[in-house]
């Protein structure tokens, strides 16, 4: 890999975080939430398994995510130190307030200079970032060691983003996803089967049943605004009719096709025709990120799409909406070939440069073990699952009525990619996807700027210019 490549991955990996791939997997770093209360004696945690004493010596450091769950944050981080002392070290672990600490791959690549890095780090940042910033080790054989004990690794799309020239250069811990969540009792009340909704025009179907604006109750709890979200929802809508932004080598772009066309047409109708109005809640059209959580969980709709936060938020706060959800699978594509969304990873790293390599890895295939896992599993809501298979035990998906749908949800066989799919995401698919066009671009055809040809086309333009920025012809 020539240096000038690898710098412009880094620098536009970062400009684009969350973006080609990461926008369907946006869910998966953890939010920031208040402190909530303990969790109930039945789901702790068992101590430690019994581990060779190693030789005394030193501090092992450890970094952290912050947890959505306080109680997990908090099991996870005692559990990790009673296993350090255990092996006769003493443990620094710490979790890491990205707003305290900043810019995490920047602080591990001075860390790796100045020849002091962490011993290890569980986090969900940019692995490709700090393979590129040569800053990684190789763990290929602790993934090898993981999956001949817990079997493969879901989803289909995680090896992608950490396993380069044949090298993992991080291990998959847990897993997280985003879904559709539906008001089972609103559903029912109106005879929609929550198991019943396969493809888009299913929900909207559902959508317009379940909605009674007197009683304040809308069933199309999505936007189109410029947003995480409502990148999310246009990314489907433009794909389940068999748009693609690119080809499978992911350098020639496809977007301006009749596929495409169809797809913007039948989403900004959904804003625009009077007999979809009583679905929408007001203001949607002005929907940031918070506010389809805000909506849900104030009980104002019926249908939406989200990370496993809202669902998460609904149990912490024993909200009401929480026994009323149904947890629904990504929708297919219109001729039902592909399921349009899975989950992603987060990661145990270890640096380059690291002097106590042998408890990393200790440390990592101990909190994998099921019997260490899946207690801690039950702590996080939908927020901390298995990232191999045979670990979703039956014992697992007994813990919360939304694991079983989201084990079919990691178990997708596609190999998803996003927004970039057939294609594995680069450097120009992140960059296009990060000026928001998608929303732009339906904005046009809402406020009847630009017919949806007209603003397809427009939105190609748009990327040619920077694929042919980057080196990638299209003429």
């Amino acid at each position: 890999m020539k240096k000038e490549t690898k710098l412009t991955r880094r620098q536009l990996l970062r400009l684009s975080a969350l973006a080609g791939a990461g926008a369907a997997l946006a869910a998966c770093a953890a939010p920031v939430a208040p402190a909530q209360p303990a969790a109930p004696s039945a789901t702790e945690a068992p101590a430690p398994t019994e581990a060779p004493a190693a030789p005394a010596g030193g501090t092992i450091q450890v970094l952290h995510r912050q947890e959505y769950f306080k109680a997990l944050e908090e099991a996870l981080k005692k559990q990790t130190e009673e296993f350090i002392t255990s092996l006769g070290y003493t443990p620094d672990v710490s979790t890491v307030n990205p707003e305290v600490f900043g810019d995490f791959i920047a602080k591990m690549q001075a860390a790796v200079a100045a020849g002091n890095p962490p011993d290890l780090a569980y986090h969900g940042n940019s692995v490709s970032v700090m393979y590129d910033s040569d800053i990684v080790e190789d763990v290929t054989d602790i993934v090898d060691e993981l999956v001949g004990k817990y079997g493969e690794i879901v989803p289909a799309s995680v090896p992608r983003n950490a396993r380069f020239d044949e090298k993992w250069w991080s291990v998959p811990f847990i897993t997280t996803a985003g879904a559709w969540f539906v008001r089972r009792d609103v559903a029912e009340a109106v005879g929609v089967d929550v198991k019943q909704l396969p493809k888009l025009q299913d929900r909207l179907d559902a959508a317009v049943k379940m909605s009674d604006p007197a009683k304040e109750m809308y069933g199309w709890g999505l936007t189109v605004n410029k947003s995480g979200d409502g990148h999310g929802l246009i990314q489907t809508a433009f794909q389940a009719f068999g748009g693609r932004a690119v080809d499978e080598t992911g350098t020639k772009i496809t977007f301006n096709s009749p596929e495409t066309i169809a797809g913007v047409e039948w989403l900004a109708t959904i804003y625009t025709d009077e007999k979809y109005k009583p679905i929408l809640p007001p203001g949607v059209e002005s929907w940031t990120d918070p506010s389809n959580n805000e909506a849900y969980l104030a009980g104002k709709i019926a249908m939406t799409q989200n990370a496993f936060s809202v669902y998460a938020a609904a149990k912490r706060d024993n909200n009401p909406v929480y026994p009323n959800t149904a947890v629904v699978r990504f929708p297919l594509t219109n001729d039902g070939s592909i399921e349009l969304g899975t989950g992603g990873a987060q990661w145990y790293t270890i640096f380059k440069g690291v002097k106590n390599r042998d408890v990393a890895k200790q440390i990592i295939l101990h909190f994998i073990d099921p019997a260490q896992f899946t207690p801690l599993s039950g702590l996080g809501g939908g927020l901390f699952m298995p990232a191999y298979k045979n670990n979703w035990t039956d014992d697992l998906l007994k813990l919360e009525p939304a694991f079983p749908t989201l084990k079919e949800i990691m178990f997708n066989p596609t190999d998803y990619t996003g927004f970039s799919y057939p294609a594995q995401p680069n450097a120009a698919t992140d960059a296009w996807f990060a000026t928001g066009f998608l929303s732009e671009m339906m904005a046009n055809v809402i406020t009847g700027k630009m017919t949806a040809a007209e603003a397809v086309k427009d939105a190609t333009e748009k990327g040619i210019a920077i694929f042919e920025e980057k080196g990638l012809p299209q003429s």
